[in-house]
């Protein structure tokens, strides 16, 4: 990760993700109280995804919470001041027959770039590349722009996504109840304790 702005690290220090390294019990990442994880930290959760292609527009539809991201594809720009939803906004077109360029802005500030807590800004700017270079193979690219935020765009590690044949995308919702049965019975036994 580039260095933050001064924004974004006292953001980042009130962050207290509720497992790994920095986990403390009761921690507040907005996915432990079943609050939508958000783009782009979705892609990045080991649960499959696919692509609908639709008049004017192709849709994301994620295992993750049941949840859709439409991205257009008929010409139009992005809005000026979108207003901030968790998915954000995108537009798309595409290079060839066999890339889609994706970009999108107005997300929400609540969500985490990742399970760490690291933040972002309602003008993030997120710019991807999907190609195609196979039947089977999706290379993914991704570009997070946040000037409010970062130092400097933050460049994700290519990505290899592969078409699974016969994957089913399965209901997975957050249920409270659930998640905080979870959180008592697993999660906040594991946090480690701080030091006395």
């Amino acid at each position: 990760m580039p260095p933050m702005t001064p924004w974004a690290k006292v953001r980042f220090d009130a962050e207290k993700p509720g497992y790994g390294v920095r986990g403390v019990a009761g921690g507040n990442d907005p996915i432990l109280q079943c609050d939508p994880i958000g783009f782009p930290r979705v892609l990045f959760m080991p649960t499959p995804f696919e692509f609908v292609h639709a008049p004017g527009r192709v849709i994301q539809f994620f295992e993750r919470e049941h949840e859709y991201r439409s991205i257009w594809t008929d010409g139009r720009s992005l809005p000026k001041d979108a207003d901030p939803t968790w998915y954000g906004y995108a537009i798309g077109h595409w290079e060839g027959d066999d890339t889609l360029v994706v970009e999108s802005t107005g997300f929400r500030d609540s969500t985490w770039l990742g399970p760490t807590g690291y933040p972002h800004s309602e003008d993030m700017l997120v710019t991807e590349r999907y190609h195609r270079v196979d039947h089977d193979t999706i290379l993914h690219d991704i570009t997070i722009s946040d000037p409010k935020a970062y130092t400097k765009p933050i460049v994700g590690t290519q990505k290899i996504m592969k078409l699974k044949p016969g994957e089913e995308i399965d209901e997975l919702v957050c249920v409270w109840a659930e998640e905080n049965a979870f959180a008592k019975r697993i999660r906040e036994p594991a946090t480690p304790k701080p030091a006395k």
